[in-house]
């Protein structure tokens, strides 16, 4: 399937995900009116949300085009435990261990 196909679903779920919301939204808003309490969604709105959803990760999933498998073997099999094991996220340099050491 084409990249152009996959955006257009994605359009058209995104815009049913947003109907879904304002429906919500205003059955919240009939509800405060009538001075009712609020229990669930009603199904139809759910199942808009839900069909949406999926529509929309299906778009996406072909935009994206076909998966890797991913092989963490491959990358890590000629690399030291020192390599594997270095953070240098956490190294701190600016600590009250440098006033030790001034001159």
């Amino acid at each position: 399937m084409s990249n152009h196909f996959g955006k257009v679903i994605v359009a058209f779920g995104l815009f049913s995900l947003l109907h879904s919301s304002f429906s919500a939204a205003q059955y919240r808003s009939n509800l405060r009116l009538m001075h009712q309490n609020f229990f669930l969604l009603p199904c139809d709105i759910i199942a808009q949300t839900l069909l949406s959803l999926f529509l929309t990760l299906w778009g996406v999933t072909i935009i994206a085009g076909d998966f890797k498998r991913i092989k963490s073997i491959e990358s890590y099999q000629n690399k030291t435990s020192d390599e594997l094991l270095n953070r240098s996220s956490f190294y701190v340099f600016s600590h009250r261990g440098r006033s030790f050491f001034q001159e």
